[in-house]
């Protein structure tokens, strides 16, 4: 019987060492075949911009090509869950943006968490700025909170939709300030702009980059920016915090993760890499003319960050009462 034991005993242990060496030989030779990056919106916003941008030179990097899929819909639900339900082995990876942690209080029944994933890096900041319709006449932060509080409900801001970032930073602004400013949700962010620059709406919480162009241009009046400080693309253009809201802060992220479960190892090569090509100056330039700013945060720290969002958003989607469409 002892005999028994001992050669079931020495059969096991060999299985599990066989089977180390096999997650260990597989991590080792990672990648030798295409990896795939989910961008979970349509083409040619600026998440589809920078996951190019980051595809192509991780592809030089890791010896294989690394392919764009864009899987839009669901306000990015669809390709994030694809991605959550992918194997952990490396080889799908996904962007990711503020939605992912909007939607685990916006969405019902969302069949995903935060949890479902391994992030990887914080890869970018993308500021916003406040962008107003010429004819209101506003040049500053204080002439608009004295006329938002001087004429309630006057105000029409658009927005990207119910729940997007530009209508969590105007609802969030409201809470903040004391002041009550019609929410004009459209089905994306084009529209919204559209009809800012047509004057239908009064303004808008828009990525500097979009906005920065208008303005050039005498079609917008940019008078300031969410960001905790002076984004040096628009080193002129003031902060709400130090103008009008104390410790007011709404700055748009943009990070890589891939599903849950992926070996240490890989995570650690792939934010390796990524941390490389965002710290190089030519990436570093390429996001400037975006309006972004490159940042590189680790797996840990980004995991702190996105629990974090999940839990302020969270708060002011219950308080605000905010709904999907």
């Amino acid at each position: 019987m002892k005999l028994v034991r001992r050669l079931s005993w020495t059969f096991f242990s060999l299985l599990i060492w066989g089977t180390s060496l096999s997650a260990s030989a597989q991590t080792d030779a990672y990648p030798n075949r295409p990896v795939k990056l989910v961008v979970p919106y349509p083409p040619g916003g600026f998440t589809d911009i920078l996951g190019r941008l980051l595809a192509e030179r991780l592809g030089s990097r890791l010896g294989q090509q690394v392919v764009v899929e864009n899987r839009g819909g669901g306000g990015s639900t669809i390709g994030s869950a694809m991605v959550a339900k992918s194997p952990a082995d490396g080889y799908t990876l996904l962007i990711v943006a503020p939605d992912l942690a909007i939607n685990q209080t916006l969405v019902p029944k969302l069949n995903y968490a935060t949890d479902d994933f391994a992030p990887v890096t914080l890869a970018a900041w993308s500021p916003l700025v406040v962008a107003l319709h010429p004819s209101l006449k506003i040049s500053t932060p204080k002439e608009w909170l004295e006329r938002a509080r001087a004429n309630p409900q006057s105000l029409r801001f658009a927005s990207g939709g119910n729940g997007t970032g530009s209508h969590l930073a105007l609802e969030l602004f409201k809470t903040k300030a004391g002041v009550d400013i019609v929410h004009v949700p459209y089905r994306g962010v084009g529209p919204a702009t559209t009809d800012l620059l047509g004057g239908q709406v009064d303004g808008m919480f828009l990525q500097m980059a979009v906005a920065k162009r208008h303005a050039s241009a005498g079609k917008l009046q940019v008078i300031a920016t969410p960001s905790p400080q002076r984004v040096p693309a628009m080193p002129e253009l003031p902060t709400l915090s130090e103008t009008i809201v104390p410790g007011f802060e709404v700055v748009p992220w943009f990070g890589v993760v891939a599903p849950a479960g992926t070996p240490t190892p890989i995570v650690q090569r792939l934010h390796t890499e990524l941390q490389a090509i965002l710290s190089s100056p030519d990436v570093k330039n390429q996001l400037n003319d975006q309006g972004a700013e490159a940042v590189t945060v680790g797996p840990e720290p980004f995991a702190r960050f996105i629990r974090a969002e999940v839990s302020r958003w969270g708060e002011l989607i219950r308080q605000a009462g905010v709904k999907v469409d």
